[in-house]
């Protein structure tokens, strides 16, 4: 008889064995295959729930299977410490940030080592730690010395709760993705990283990452939005400014019948400055800048407008062409004004006819005769050029290449590409983030604080609240600073960095944590990157993920690191639900993994959060799945324990070669479940996996009740398919599989052992069975032993009664063959 499956102690004890070897920490050895597995760090803003340590426990049964395999894995973790989630939280419950973060990464880590992670904790990271964002600062001089970070005017989203600009990532439906207030859109002085200048090797490296999931590689070819058209510029009457265009479709130039600019466009107010419009025209863009662009992009928005009083003149007709203000253009795209062609484009369309302006066709369909009084929706298609000067009578494709070359010849504009990404805003007025390296002198202007001067560390007994300035710009002994070059009076950037600049770099840090000549050791970069196997949510395609390539190329291009991608591998993992919603805290549906580890262990919480679905997929928690785990443990440490005088550890020598139809089928059984199994962990279908594994302990349940354990055959056998069992379950339950290791008299941990080979001969059935089909509905089937000729299941299957009696009177046309697999016999 077995004693109980006490797993509080159990876990316990292999948790502090695995410590005190120090079993999970790497170093770089040549002796083995390199593999570097990156789980997507934690904000340290709080506790982890059941929905958070999925994506861990998923990545630790991986980092454990490839360690099996005889990789050297590097399986890190740290923190993504400093920013607004942080900092928010510390507000919340009133706490300094940095005792806040102390505390939540304390609790934290110690829910990692409850679950049993295989962390390499000697190489923890933590974005809050001055050695760390000194170097991300070093980082910002590196791009701001290479003319890829500038200062200047920029549209941005502003929180104003939490007193911040916002990424464009960090906009959700027009409001905070961290506290939901409505995002105002606003100009101010910023800091930005040039990504346009990488936009096009952004794209084309896109072709690298035939690992990534197809559609996050969309999505950033979404995001970086590259369009091929034509540039050009229109003079205002009255005006000395000029409005510039971009198009995909100069052949409507002709249809211009009026002009449109997005109500955040500086023209605007130039241009109605002083004039009866400029009231109504200031009111209707502050009404406009309060939506949200997916509202205002959405194609079933009702399109509104306002003249602002102004007219450009057409650069080939020289007509005047009315300039209006309208909800539908936006900055993000393009230059921020569009000539407005509504023959050719439903938005204008539907702009025209509410305000009642002109509709000229200029492209017009075969066979048909349109008339912009009369037309019911624009023409999207092709056809030919009409109402086109000189280019009317050619067809539409072949006069936008003349229309180009006529306007390039003439010095109207030129043949141009735009991009839809945007430069990376990295501003932030809050306390809780790495001060930006510049400071400000009256005599040498803009000045890079000296590399030999970082970290710039934040200054304590600071007033973090958001109040729409910069914190630190309210403490003078922070501010007032000596010019670095002429030594006279300065002041310092007072803005923090975006929290997206420390994580788009944290992968290279992991090599070398303790390093303090440099950001990275060079060597252990190289050794260790890229990133294997990188896992994370799907919501940062274009954010996090973004960033991350481009800081990656501009190190490539500094010479820093050789590789241009960061992550040769990415796999998102699903959102856990419960209660028919996603597990939160503001729902108040979270399951905290304490409370699964107490009452049940953290090996059934592992085990239920990699059977309950694929991991790429979200899933719905289920306490009665919790209980099945827990039983199935139950069940694997009852086969192990209970038998324990039929284990043998010399198995191998014992093995029959043959063996009775007992013995063959359940060896057949073990081997096809190491191929099953390692088939499953390649393509992380866990929950298969499992499956595939729970088979194989019923088989060998069922063959333990009947085996004759004096037997050294029968004894072989089950030892051979206990120990598979035991090896294929560990990576997912490593805690109750070291302690039946150990009991088995085999020497721990299983982490240190080789992950289970499978006999492929072995592992092939005995018999297989065919589907006979008649005219493509299944009949009957036939067992035959495997690898019988298909020709001879043919024969069989003709013979069969319930085969034949769909043939008889009929004839037989056609015999289709599925090796092994499948008969359809086609009758007519």
């Amino acid at each position: 008889m077995s004693d109980g499956y006490d797993f509080n102690s159990i876990e316990r004890k292999w948790q502090d064995y695995w410590r005190e070897r120090g079993l999970f920490e790497v170093e770089r050895r040549e002796d083995k295959p390199k593999f570097y597995y990156l789980d997507m760090y934690p904000y340290p803003s709080g506790e982890l729930h059941m929905g958070h340590v999925r994506n861990y426990i998923i990545g630790d049964a991986f980092a454990r299977y490839r360690t099996m395999q005889g990789y050297n894995v590097l399986h890190p973790m740290g923190w993504d410490s400093l920013g607004l989630p942080t900092e928010n939280a510390a507000i919340k419950f009133g706490i300094h940030p940095a005792e806040w973060t102390t505390q939540c990464v304390a609790n934290m880590k110690q829910q990692f080592d409850r679950l049993g992670i295989s962390y390499d904790w000697s190489r923890e990271v933590d974005t809050a730690d001055p050695q760390y964002y000194g170097w991300t600062q070093w980082l910002f001089l590196q791009l701001y010395e290479n003319g890829l970070a500038y200062r200047g005017p920029g549209l941005v989203n502003w929180c104003p709760q939490c007193g911040t600009v916002l990424a464009n990532e960090q906009v959700v439906g027009g409001r905070c993705e961290r506290c939901d207030a409505l995002v105002e859109r606003t100009t101010r002085e910023q800091w930005f990283f040039k990504t346009t200048d990488y936009a096009q090797a952004l794209l084309e490296d896109l072709e690298l990452l035939d690992r990534w999931p197809e559609r996050v590689v969309r999505m950033q070819e979404h995001w970086i939005g590259r369009s091929e058209g034509f540039s050009f510029t229109l003079e205002i009457e009255g005006h000395d400014e000029e409005m510039e265009v971009f198009t995909t479709r100069i052949d409507t130039i002709y249809g211009v019948t009026f002009m449109v600019l997005a109500p955040e466009h500086p023209l605007v107010a130039e241009l109605t400055r002083g004039t009866e419009h400029e009231a109504r025209v200031r009111d209707f863009c502050q009404e406009v800048m309060a939506e949200s662009i997916i509202e205002r992009s959405d194609e079933a928005t009702e399109k509104r407008g306002i003249f602002t009083g102004a007219n450009a003149v057409h650069p080939l007709t020289g007509d005047a062409v009315p300039i209006w203000v309208a909800n539908y253009v936006m900055m993000e795209y393009g230059t921020g004004a569009i000539m407005a062609v509504p023959a050719h484009d439903q938005r204008d369309f539907e702009f025209a006819r509410k305000y009642d302006l002109a509709v000229l066709p200029v492209i017009q369909p075969e066979g048909e005769e349109l008339d912009g009084r009369t037309m019911t929706e624009a023409y999207l298609g092709d056809g030919e050029q009409i109402n086109s000067a000189q280019f009317s009578g050619r067809p539409n494709r072949e006069a936008m290449e003349q229309i180009a070359d006529y306007m390039e010849a003439e010095g109207i504009g030129h043949r141009d590409v735009n991009y839809r990404l945007r430069d990376w805003c990295i501003s932030r007025q809050r306390y809780w983030g790495a001060p930006i390296p510049i400071i400000y002198c009256d005599r040498c202007g803009i000045v890079p604080v000296p590399e030999e001067d970082l970290p710039v560390e934040l200054p304590e007994g600071v007033e973090f609240t958001a109040s729409g300035d910069s914190p630190l710009s309210r403490i003078p002994e922070f501010m007032e600073v000596e010019c670095p070059q002429c030594g006279g009076p300065a002041r310092r950037e007072p803005d923090t960095m975006d929290t997206f600049v420390y994580s788009a770099w944290y992968y290279l840090r992991y090599p070398s944590p303790h390093e303090d000549r440099a950001p990275f050791s060079r060597d252990d970069v190289e050794y260790w990157l890229p990133v294997d196997q990188y896992v994370g949510g799907i919501e940062h395609a274009t954010g996090h993920l973004m960033y991350s390539r481009f800081i990656t190329k501009v190190l490539h291009d500094l010479g820093w690191v050789s590789f241009r991608e960061p992550f040769a591998s990415l796999f998102t993992q699903g959102m856990v639900y419960k209660d028919g919603a996603k597990m939160s805290k503001s729902r108040g549906n979270v399951v905290i993994p304490d409370e699964i580890n107490d009452e049940y262990g953290a090996d059934t919480g592992r085990l239920f959060s990699l059977f309950v679905g694929p991991p790429d997929q979200d899933s719905e928690w289920s306490d009665e799945g919790v209980v099945g785990a827990h039983r199935f443990l139950w069940r694997v440490w009852r086969l192990a324990t209970e038998n324990l005088h039929a284990w043998d550890a010399g198995f191998a020598a014992d093995l029959p070669e043959d063996g009775g139809e007992e013995q063959r089928a359940i060896r057949r059984k073990t081997h096809q479940t190491i191929l099953k199994v390692t088939e499953d962990f390649e393509s992380m279908r866990f929950n298969t996996a499992i499956a595939a594994i729970m088979e194989l302990c019923n088989d060998l349940g069922s063959f333990a009740a009947s085996m004759d354990a004096q037997d050294a055959g029968d004894r072989a056998v089950f030892s051979e398919g206990l120990s598979t069992l035991v090896m294929l379950l560990s990576p997912i339950a490593p805690h109750i599989c070291d302690e039946l290791w150990e009991r088995m008299g085999l020497e721990p941990s299983l982490f240190e052992c080789a992950w289970p080979q499978a006999d492929e001969d072995l592992a092939e059935e005995e018999t297989i069975t065919i589907v006979v089909q008649v005219n493509g509905k299944v009949r009957d089937n036939v067992e035959v032993p495997a690898g019988t000729d298909m020709d001879d299941v043919v024969e069989m299957a003709l013979e069969r009664e319930k085969v034949s009696k769909y043939i008889q009177g009929n004839d037989l046309v056609k015999t289709i063959t599925v090796p092994d697999r499948l008969i359809n016999l086609v009758v007519k």
